[in-house]
C-alpha cells in the first residue's frame, strides 16, 4: 500500500504545481482514503477547502494535519490563516506563536506574525517584526517568488519606521547635539544612524596590520595636528607646482590602480590601469621619488616639514592624487590603522564628496582632512572638472613612540617573511 500512496502523492503534487486542482484534490483524497492519518493529505485537503471557503472543513482537516505532524509549523500557519478568515483573531495570533515557538526563524510565521501586528494597529511592533523577518530572509534577488510582494511590504514598513524613529530623535535631541563640540557632534549623528537601524558601526579593517585597541575615528581633527597651519600656509606653492606637473608632464600622472590578470578585486575592475585616477608620485612605498621632488621643491620642503608616517616599504606615501570627471573611488579599506592618511585639497569643483565610514565631508582648498582610511570609505567627483588634492600619509597620533617603533618592526618582519617564502 505504500507504494501506492507514494505515487499517489507524487501525481497529486505535480497536478498542483501545474494548477489542476480538482486532479489534485481527487489525488488527495484517494491518499486519505488509503492513509487517513496521511499529515500531507490532511493538509493539502484542508488547503482545498479554505480555497472553496469552507473555513469549517479547512479547520477541521488542518487540525487534523497538525496532529499528524506537531512539529510542522506550515501546519499551524495555515490554522491561522484560517482563523483569520473566520474572524477569530485572537486564535489566528495563537496559531502563529505556536508556530513560531516551533522555529522562532520560520520566515512566513515571523511575516504572518507582523501582519496581525499591523492589522491591529500596532505599526511599531509590526515595524519590529517586519525587521525581524527581512533579517532572516535570503538575499533580495533569492526570495521566494510567494513571498516576495509581504518582503517588499515589510521594507517599505522598516524604512518607514526608521525615518519616524530618525525624526523623533532628532526632534527630541538635536539641541542637546549641537551644544556639543563640532567634533563630537558626527559621533552622535552616527549613533542616531545605528540606533533607528539605517547603518551598522564602522570598524577598523587594516589590510596588513590593524593596531588593536585603537578607536576607530573616521576624521581626525586639523587642530590636533601642530603642521597643519604651516603645511595649509604653503598651499599656493603646492599648487603652482601641481598645475605645473599637470601641464609639462601628463604621463607622468600614471594609474592609481595597477592589480594583474586574476587578482580578486572586483571593485576595482572599472578603474584598473585607468587614468581616470591618476597620481604623481612624491614618494611611493617609503621612497622618494626623486625626479618628481626634484620639480616640486616646495611641495618637498612643506612635506618634510610634516610628521609622516615611516613604516617599512608601506610608507611614507605622498602624491597628487587626480580624479577625472564623473568618476567613483568604489568602498575600500587601507594597509594599517597605524597611519592616518592626509588630504591638502588643491582643485575641488562642486559636486564632490569624501565619506569615511557614516562621515561624510568636502574638500576645502587649503583645508587639510586626516581620517583613518582603514575604516571604509569612497570618493566621488560628479561635476565636469578634474579633482586635485595632495595625499601623505602621516602617524596615528594615539600611538606613542615606542609603538611606532613596534609597527615598523613588525611590518619590517612581515616583508621578511614574504620574501623567505618565494625563495
Amino acid at each position: 500500500m505504500s507504494e501506492q500512496v507514494n505515487q499517489l502523492v507524487q501525481a497529486a503534487g505535480l497536478a498542483s504545481r501545474a494548477g489542476r486542482w480538482q486532479e489534485a484534490e481527487r489525488l488527495w483524497q484517494q491518499v486519505r482514503a488509503l492513509a487517513p492519518q496521511h499529515p500531507q493529505a490532511l493538509y493539502s485537503l484542508g488547503v482545498h477547502a479554505l480555497q472553496r471557503g469552507d473555513a469549517q472543513g479547512a479547520i477541521e482537516l488542518l487540525q487534523a494535519a497538525h496532529r499528524a505532524a506537531p512539529r510542522d509549523p506550515m501546519i499551524l500557519l495555515s490554522i491561522g490563516m484560517v482563523e483569520r478568515e473566520r474572524g477569530n483573531l485572537q486564535a489566528e495570533s495563537e496559531a502563529i506563536q505556536a508556530a513560531l515557538a516551533l522555529d522562532p526563524y520560520f520566515l512566513a510565521g515571523l511575516l504572518a506574525k507582523a501582519s496581525w501586528l499591523e492589522r491591529q494597529g500596532q505599526a511599531r511592533a509590526a515595524a519590529q517584526a517586519w525587521r525581524n523577518a527581512l533579517t532572516v530572509a535570503p538575499p533580495q534577488p533569492h526570495w521566494p517568488d510567494m513571498l516576495r510582494s509581504q518582503l517588499e511590504h515589510a521594507q517599505r514598513k522598516v524604512e518607514e519606521y526608521r525615518d519616524e524613529f530618525a525624526a523623533f530623535l532628532e526632534h527630541r535631541v538635536g539641541g542637546t547635539r549641537e551644544a556639543l563640540e563640532f567634533g563630537a557632534r558626527g559621533r552622535w549623528q552616527e549613533a542616531a544612524s545605528i540606533m533607528v537601524g539605517r547603518s551598522t558601526p564602522y570598524l577598523s579593517q587594516s589590510n596588513q596590520l590593524c593596531v588593536p585597541r585603537l578607536p576607530a575615528i573616521p576624521f581626525f581633527e586639523r587642530e590636533q595636528f601642530a603642521w597643519a597651519p604651516e603645511l595649509e600656509s604653503r598651499t599656493h606653492d603646492i599648487l603652482r607646482e601641481m598645475r605645473q606637473a599637470l601641464r609639462d608632464e601628463q604621463a607622468e600622472f600614471t594609474p592609481y590602480i595597477e592589480y594583474q590578470p586574476g587578482d580578486p578585486v572586483n571593485q576595482w575592475r572599472e578603474l584598473n590601469h585607468s587614468r581616470r585616477w591618476s597620481t604623481y608620485k612624491l614618494w611611493s612605498y617609503s621612497q622618494p621619488v626623486d625626479a618628481h621632488l626634484a620639480r616640486c621643491p616646495a611641495t618637498r620642503a612643506a612635506l618634510e616639514a610634516v610628521d609622516m608616517a615611516d613604516i617599512a616599504d608601506v610608507c611614507p606615501n605622498a602624491m597628487f592624487s587626480a580624479l577625472a570627471p564623473h568618476t567613483h573611488i568604489p568602498p575600500h579599506h587601507g594597509e594599517t590603522n597605524a597611519r592616518l592618511v592626509a588630504h591638502l585639497p588643491l582643485i575641488v569643483p562642486e559636486k564632490c564628496s569624501y565619506r569615511v565610514g557614516f562621515e561624510r565631508r568636502e574638500w576645502k582648498v587649503g583645508e587639510t582632512l586626516i581620517f583613518d582610511d582603514s575604516i571604509e570609505h569612497e570618493a566621488r567627483n560628479d561635476s565636469d572638472d578634474l579633482r586635485v588634492v595632495l595625499i601623505f600619509d602621516v602617524w596615528n597620533p594615539l600611538l606613542s613612540l615606542a609603538e611606532r617603533a613596534m609597527v615598523d618592526a613588525m611590518m619590517a618582519a612581515h616583508r621578511e617573511f614574504l620574501a623567505g617564502a618565494q625563495r
